[in-house]
């Protein structure tokens, strides 16, 4: 058994339609290459499995006592609605593959998108497989689900890059918390966590729209497509709806049933928005393969809303972005932790991998004397940046989190400057326009303040800083030492309005 897990260890993971290779070395001695569609076929190891897989031989059967994946789903409230209940039992017995698709319609997936990597991520931690389809035909398309207005054309040049840019998150979060899983000895984990990324391009590119018709349009009823909701909403709009838009559930069902008789994968997720698209997949493959019973299902999760009912993942500079290179983890960071608190449990439910028991201690201690306010909305952005951006942007975030914090005993120098000037505000100003400069007028001058008299009201209030330090006296002047390294300071205006002063 051991000989066999040892050669299980050495086997390829692959799709046949895929341009990326997932493959478990049977060693810690890799190389991680940055995947992109379309190029050449890239090897991105996993992790380390043998050892792993030898104790699970001898230790645990997966098979005996895996969780019901639906079950932990609905608890967390990250169930919304199942195409057949069997799917909770089946779950338990059998290794399912499931699937979520994004299309690569921006260059970064945003928190939007988030959910569906979670769900992804839970059938992994239950022993099942995970696939990630990048919908690199279907964005040329356009889901007409929840808009109002048709998407804009995407050139082959952009949905190129977008995919790149997708693609590279999603590998980055699942391949990273697939390790950090397996080296914490989670035992819900086993070998079939290994996850895959796919382009339904590569089929599509194949596909004549004759034999398309033919073989799959016939089975499409006209009166079911018509009464799909995101169908209905935009067909009694001012805006109507394009015959293009309105294949769009067809193609999406086509990929369920091109990924089920291909791939074996046999089920699908997706927000409840995508109810509509997954059942016409479902549909499809009841109707054209004729199966016995329940073999193919559809899995929903509720859209992220806030207590209000507005939409989460909006912030006042836009979109809530899961790539470092368009958010810092910094700015990720603090917007989970300014969640308020009639939402943060919720999402600690939703959004995190903490116990349940954890999370309702958390929610009682929230409502005892005594409780220090932001403690669950701390540990929802620690547990959250950590899931998207790993240690290291963990790591990033809190350093930037301390130093800029009103209060902080946190030495600045150069070196931390550097790190937050891209998420704080900043000016340039000569050193005369700075030094022997009151404090009052180096606020206004700075942008921090908009008057002179309204930085004294703050100041009295005791809410200016000067790096990170209470100013207390309207006489303060700006000196040599107050200056950082020589180069830079900062104020501040309580605790989140700031900007940096850079000398020239």
């Amino acid at each position: 058994m051991a000989a066999a897990a040892a050669a299980a260890s050495r086997t390829l993971l692959y799709s046949s339609h895929s341009k990326i290779f997932f493959f478990p070395f049977t060693n810690c001695s890799r190389k991680l290459h940055r995947p992109i569609i379309n190029k050449n076929p890239i090897f991105v190891p996993l992790r380390c499995l043998q050892s792993a897989q030898q104790n699970a031989s001898t230790t645990h059967d997966p098979m005996r006592s895996r969780s019901s994946v639906v079950d932990i789903l609905e608890e967390r409230g990250l169930l919304e609605s199942i195409t057949s209940d069997n799917l909770r039992s089946i779950s338990t017995t059998s290794t399912l593959k499931a699937y979520c698709g994004f299309d690569p319609t921006a260059e970064s997936l945003h928190l939007g998108n988030l959910l569906g990597i979670i769900v992804l991520s839970w059938f992994q931690r239950c022993g099942h497989k995970a696939v990630a389809l990048i919908g690199g035909a279907t964005a040329r398309i356009g889901d007409p689900s929840g808009k109002s207005l048709e998407r804009p054309e995407l050139d082959a040049d952009t949905l190129e890059k977008n995919t790149q840019g997708i693609t590279k998150v999603i590998t980055r979060i699942l391949h990273m918390n697939s390790i950090s899983n397996v080296n914490g000895n989670d035992n819900h984990l086993n070998s079939s966590s290994f996850f895959v990324v796919m382009n339904n391009y590569d089929w599509w590119k194949e596909v004549r729209l004759l034999d398309f018709l033919k073989q799959v349009g016939r089975f499409a009823r006209v009166g079911t497509m018509m009464g799909k909701e995101s169908v209905k909403k935009r067909l009694e709009s001012d805006q109507g709806m394009s015959y293009t838009e309105f294949t769009y559930q067809l193609l999406q069902g086509y990929d369920f049933l091109h990924l089920y008789q291909n791939e074996g994968i046999n089920v699908q997720i997706g927000g409840s928005d995508q109810w509509g698209n997954i059942t016409a997949g479902t549909e499809l493959i009841r109707k054209i393969l004729q199966p016995d019973g329940d073999v193919a299902f559809g899995l929903t999760f509720p859209l992220l809303l806030k207590s209000d009912g507005t939409k989460f993942g909006k912030s006042e500079d836009g979109a809530i972005w899961l790539s470092p290179s368009l958010l810092s983890p910094y700015k990720f960071y603090q917007y989970f932790f300014s969640v308020p608190d009639a939402d943060v449990i919720r999402f600690l439910k939703i959004l995190t991998f903490l116990d349940m028991e954890e999370i309702v201690e958390l929610e009682k201690e929230m409502n005892r004397p005594g409780y220090t306010p932001n403690t669950a909305q701390r540990r929802l952005a620690e547990q959250v940046t950590l899931f998207v951006h790993g240690e290291d942007g963990l790591n990033e975030a809190l350093k930037a989190t301390e130093a800029l914090r009103p209060g902080a005993e946190t030495k600045l120098d150069w070196k931390t400057f550097e790190g937050i000037a891209e998420d704080v505000p900043s000016c340039s100003l000569a050193s005369d326009q700075v030094l022997n400069v009151s404090l009052i007028d180096l606020s206004v001058s700075s942008g921090l303040l908009d008057s002179k008299s309204g930085a004294r009201r703050l100041l009295k209030q005791g809410g200016l800083y000067l790096n990170n330090s209470r100013v207390d006296s309207e006489t303060k002047r700006i000196e040599p030492q107050d200056i950082v390294d020589g180069k830079v300071l900062l104020l501040s205006a309580g605790k989140k309005n700031k900007v940096i002063v850079r000398i020239t």
